[in-house]
């Protein structure tokens, strides 16, 4: 590549690597290496670098906006209207804007600019642990950055008597690809077809796996902590990941750059990052949930680089599914694996094995093989029948994977796996680079989802809005296909005028209820007994959740007595399923929270009600998660509100069934709510609850839970939806008087959910949660609330500085109840604690015992505190410790406890009291 055309700052040859000095001291000092190695760039390779990393840098900065806008203001480069329109955007909480904001403003400086943002980058590099990874794979690798835009994005040229077939591939798999077909449930038009472009909604992917263990239920596990994720982490350390980046080593987990590359520079003599960084024979691993979108995901890769959008560096592209690999059950070779489902590359793939680094080989839905590869197991490596490194060799599938995943066969090619994460594990000791997990929606994209889903913009802002307004249904629709059930369900509340009278759907079972119902209503006439075709699924749907099964063949509808029809395929998607011979069909009901629905509907329609408690307890006591969805449908259906659409069509529930899952839900209830000593009982309580909150049963909640007085879940992780079901019973119940939810992980928004019932509780304990200062304005507006019986109020180390102390003594100026208040172990510092003071000044002022342990307490200010409680007629304890409190102290509070006749103990050291009434 030939230079700029204006003279560039002196720097080193173009062949020199400028880290070669810098990588010596690294480990004695890398700011001052990488500080050392920026400077030996010349103003046209830090452009270069600037262009190459400026996707990744705009997400970094997110974590350090205000520093690198101030440095910049400070050194003359940033107007203060610059700056200050910088710093709006941060305080609204627009990183996003702020950071690209900032860097299209350094882009447009010059090269000063850039040189004083990389060294802002240097200086907080440890407080941003993006910013950090980027350093140091600059450190490692460095070298000349103006090869990064060529080799990176380099095409892998294809001999010319390749080019045609390689054209007749890419027009395959486009037709293939360009078309996204969907359910819709209805009769006259049971799927849509659309163009994939027109319909493909934008998932966030983050570069790294969360947890690769899932005991939970997968869509609860991953709704419950989806918003502290995607709001907190996502902005702070996990780094989203395009498609097209999915084989850059820069994303690789636990690599060592260094090491490889060292590996490749035989292939470049520059040794640079962009060689380094789409390394030959990459493998990766894409997580997600049931649903989240991983095919849909696969389908517009396999289509962005048939239309030349990604991946040139790739000459051909092999896409397979587990799912049709299933269906072949005798040993197989590569070869007649791909002329199986691309019969056109006949004789040429010969040809194609000589050059491995361009071929990427697509594995869609590890969970779904039946056959369990296990990359632990060294046999593999040893057993000859095991052993597949020839493309020619004839051995099991899943030998080919295996070998393909470890680059045992054609080393050199590149793989992509897709996986759930209760499958992921199996790829533990696979030879993975890149580990990339779906997160689903996030913000605006759920609402993009539901504009795309209907074509009358009208219905989509209102069933948003709804979706929005419920707590519940929101939280959990970060997820494609949860948003779907959502649409197909919601939709005719807001298009068909007669059904504008009914109750839109509040909970998670009166949602599917409404989904079903919509299939009766379009399908049932097709069949005489709609009542029985659902009670032969109950059997396959219900063993299908206890086996973790969500595939079914022809085989299992001869076994439960089921024949494929017009109807069955309005509940379940048909798909074609290879086999050796001849295509096959599958089934899978379109979500597994459908299956487990249609499996608790069931126990409905049974003529005899005799198992269903032996079903239910069953149930209750398999491994944690299985069957809790299931649970929860079942407790919701025995609600009139649930129940009453579908009985229009299925006929009335059996009375005894539901009696009997009444008189359950309100034994759990019962029979747990004094047991929670254990993490185990908590969460069994709480799921109760959730039972409870399904039923809608305000009658049964009275019952069960209106004699109870303390409610604990102290060391159990809660979020926004278990806060709003918690929210929910106790708001049917005024006896609660203590609720202990320390160390709960709850955040602000959590602590929204639970707003309308906290002045209701005598004793609230919030300590270690994540609260914050927004947290404690909802804290006040339960204390000023005219009906607070709140007497004490535990707040220690929530998150708290002087911030906040304006809205809370505001709120203790007008509260009448409080007696004791907890304010430890949070960072008040002087000035908060003054501005405290004036509350506890006020005459009616009730707080007996008040804790302001290690809140950044010093000498300046114990005199104004000693001045403000000299006149309180109420505080007998106040507890002082682990502040900057000195002897120069003790005087003032001696006096104190001579003024304030009413307070009997100071106590400011963890040794003894300083001053006490009778000491």
């Amino acid at each position: 590549m030939s230079g700029p055309p204006t003279p560039m700052a002196e720097g080193p040859n173009r062949g020199e690597d400028p880290t070669s000095s810098a990588r010596m001291r690294m480990d004695s000092d890398p700011n001052s290496a990488i500080a050392e190695f920026l400077t030996n760039y010349n103003d046209y390779q830090l452009f270069q670098l600037t262009k190459f990393y400026r996707d990744r840098l705009e997400q970094a900065m997110e974590g350090g906006v205000d520093g690198v806008s101030s440095l910049l203001t400070y050194e003359w480069h940033f107007s203060g209207q610059e700056q200050r329109k910088v710093t709006e955007l941060v305080e609204k909480g627009n990183w996003a804007d702020s950071s690209k904001l900032l860097l299209n403003l350094v882009m447009e400086k010059g090269s000063e600019a850039r040189r004083v943002m990389w060294k802002s980058f240097v200086n907080m590099r440890h407080g941003v642990p993006k910013l950090d990874k980027i350093l140091k794979e600059i450190q490692e690798l460095g070298s000349d950055p103006s090869d990064y835009m060529n080799i990176a994005r380099g095409i892998s040229e294809v001999p010319s008597h390749l080019e045609d077939v390689q054209q007749k591939h890419k027009e395959t798999l486009r037709v293939q690809t360009e078309i996204l077909r969907v359910n819709t449930i209805l009769m006259k038009e049971k799927v849509k077809i659309f163009q994939l472009v027109d319909r493909f909604a934008e998932l966030t992917v983050i570069s790294s796996v969360r947890d690769r263990t899932l005991v939970e239920h997968e869509l609860l596990a991953r709704g419950r902590d989806h918003e502290e994720w995607t709001k907190e982490h996502l902005r702070r350390e996990l780094e989203k990941i395009r498609t097209d980046q999915m084989f850059q080593s820069c994303f690789s987990r636990n690599h060592s750059l260094r090491k490889k590359r060292e590996g490749f520079s035989r292939q470049s003599e520059s040794g640079s990052l962009a060689a380094v960084c789409r390394v030959p024979g990459s493998s990766a691993a894409v997580s997600g949930v049931a649903g989240i979108g991983k095919t849909t995901l696969v389908q517009k890769i396999v289509y962005d680089w048939a239309t030349g959008k990604i991946y040139p560096h790739f000459q051909f592209v092999f896409s397979f599914k587990f799912r049709d690999l299933n269906a072949i059950n005798c040993r197989i070779n590569l070869r007649n694996l791909i002329l199986d489902q691309y019969p056109y590359f006949g004789n040429i793939l010969r040809e194609l094995w000589q050059n491995p680094e361009g071929l990427l080989f697509i594995f869609d839905g590890l969970d779904e093989f039946k056959d369990r590869i296990d990359f632990a197991d060294n046999r593999r490596n040893t057993q000859p029948q095991h052993r597949c490194t020839d493309p020619e060799d004839w051995c099991e599938v899943s030998d080919i994977v295996y070998s393909l995943i470890q680059h045992k066969l054609l080393p050199g090619c590149s793989v992509l796996v897709t996986s759930r994460p209760t499958a992921l594990h199996l790829l533990e000791k696979a030879e993975i680079s890149v580990w990339a997990e779906i997160l689903g929606f996030v913000g605006e994209e759920r609402k993009e989802y539901f504009n795309k889903f209907f074509e009358d913009q009208k219905v989509a802002a209102a069933v948003f809005k709804h979706v929005e307004e419920n707590e519940i249904l929101y939280t959990m629709c970060y997820n494609p296909s949860y948003c779907w059930i959502l649409g197909l369900a919601l939709g005719p509340f807001f298009t068909q005028t007669d059904r504008r009278h009914q109750r839109v759907p509040k909970t998670i079972t009166q949602l599917y209820s409404y989904y079903i119902y919509n299939i009766l209503k379009n399908h049932g006439r097709e069949i005489e007994s709609p009542r029985d075709v659902l009670l032969k699924l109950r059997e396959m749907a219900f063993t299908g959740v206890s086996e973790k099964k969500i595939v079914f063949r022809n085989g299992d509808l001869i076994k439960y007595n089921l024949q494929p029809s017009q109807f069955l395929s309005g509940f379940m998607m048909e798909l074609l399923e290879r086999d050796d011979s001849a295509q096959s069909v599958v089934y899978t009901f379109p979500h597994l929270t459908i299956q487990e629905f249609v499996a608790a509907l069931a126990q409905f329609l049974t003529p005899d009600p005799g198992d269903i408690l032996k079903i239910l307890r069953d149930a209750h006591n398999k491994e944690y998660g299985r069957f809790e969805i299931f649970l929860r449908f079942v407790a919701g259906l025995s609600s009139p509100h649930a129940a009453g659409p579908l009985e229009e069509f299925l006929g009335a529930f059996l009375h005894q069934t539901t009696c009997r899952v009444i008189n359950w839900v309100k034994e759990k209830v019962e029979g747990q709510s004094g047991n929670t000593e254990s993490e185990t009982g908590k969460r069994d309580l709480l799921n109760t609850f959730h039972y409870l909150f399904e039923s809608h049963n305000k009658a049964l909640a009275r019952l069960t839970v209106g004699s109870v007085e303390t409610l604990t879940f102290s060391g159990l992780t809660l979020t926004p939806i278990d806060c709003v079901v918690l929210s929910h019973v106790i708001g049917l119940c005024d006896t609660v008087k203590h609720l202990d939810l320390r160390n709960c992980n709850i955040q602000c928004e959590g602590l929204q959910r639970l707003g309308p019932i906290l002045h209701k509780c005598q004793v609230l304990r919030l300590s270690i949660n994540k609260l914050g200062d927004s947290g404690v304005k909802l804290l006040s507006a339960a204390l000023r609330n005219p009906d607070c019986k709140i007497q004490e109020l535990d707040l220690w180390g929530v998150g708290l500085t002087e911030a906040c102390t304006e809205d809370l003594t505001s709120a203790l100026s007008t509260n009448r109840s409080l007696t004791v208040l907890n304010l430890g172990n949070n960072k008040l510092g002087d000035s908060g604690v003054r501005q405290l003071s004036a509350a506890l000044k006020i005459s009616d002022c009730k707080i007996q015992k008040l804790w302001l342990f290690n809140v950044g307490l010093t000498d300046s200010c114990t005199e104004d505190l000693a001045s403000a409680l000299s006149t309180n007629c109420s505080l007998t304890f106040l507890y002082l410790e682990s502040n900057s409190i000195t002897d120069q102290s003790v005087p003032g509070l001696s006096r104190l406890i001579r003024s304030c006749r009413s307070l009997e103990r100071i106590q400011a050291s963890e040794t003894g009291n300083v001053c006490h009434r009778h000491g």
